[in-house]
């Protein structure tokens, strides 16, 4: 609850919030009267945008490097910087091409603070604002035969591991749920539920495709990957 007071006393006294992600966003907007604000994306696919009552400045950065980089890589060195979560919006990467939005207030930090992506030097060269207006997440599609949705099963099929596995990737922090670190192995996945496993990637459940004679569960899951 004090997040999302914080949130909503600051969309009052600032016009417009952090980046949101999906969970923060609707907490938050289930607290706010309609047609008392909007919402910013910053392009149609957006996982993390701004409620807004004065529109934002933001602006999109490319990372320039002469190296590969990952998204947890990307991520680490921004939260490295230690810094909230919320003055960046989607890490995006296209074609090992990286970029990430930000507040347009927030551009003399970067430039000077983030120059390093683990040992990689870097640059930082902005961008048109609309310059990744038609770009769609691309993913891989998976499909998983489980015993059930509970997502410690889920998992520990999509990594070729056991459920006791599962428990200490949990209990060391190593999964992210809707947003939220993975707390409880028995949660049962639902459509358009998310999570992150760390070194293995994001993926999102998407549906039941079929059962099986032994009752097993043919699934959905959508990888996300960075081929564009």
């Amino acid at each position: 609850m004090y997040l999302i007071e914080k949130t909503i006393n600051k969309l009052y006294s600032n016009g417009y919030t952090f980046f949101l992600n999906p969970k923060d966003l609707k907490d938050v907007t289930n607290h706010l009267k309609k047609n008392s604000y909007n919402i910013y994306k910053p392009y149609e696919y957006s996982e993390k945008n701004i409620i807004y009552q004065k529109e934002p400045k933001i602006i999109l950065f490319e990372i320039k490097t002469k190296t590969s980089l990952k998204h947890q890589d990307i991520l680490g060195s921004l939260f490295s910087l230690k810094i909230d979560d919320g003055l960046f919006g989607d890490i995006i990467i296209i074609n090992n091409r990286y970029y990430f939005y930000t507040f347009d207030d927030m551009k003399p930090f970067f430039k000077q603070e983030f120059t390093k992506v683990g040992r990689n030097n870097i640059e930082l060269e902005e961008k048109d604002i609309d310059y990744l207006d038609s770009y769609i997440p691309n993913y891989e599609e998976l499909k998983i035969i489980t015993s059930s949705l509970r997502i410690d099963s889920v998992i520990a099929k999509i990594i070729h591991t056991n459920r006791d596995e599962i428990k200490s990737l949990i209990k060391d922090k190593k999964i992210i749920y809707n947003y939220e670190l993975l707390k409880d192995g028995s949660k049962l996945l639902k459509p358009g539920d998310t999570f992150s496993i760390r070194r293995y990637g994001k993926y999102k459940f998407d549906s039941i495709i079929a059962n099986t004679k032994k009752d097993n569960l043919i699934i959905s899951i959508l990888k996300y990957t960075d081929k564009n």
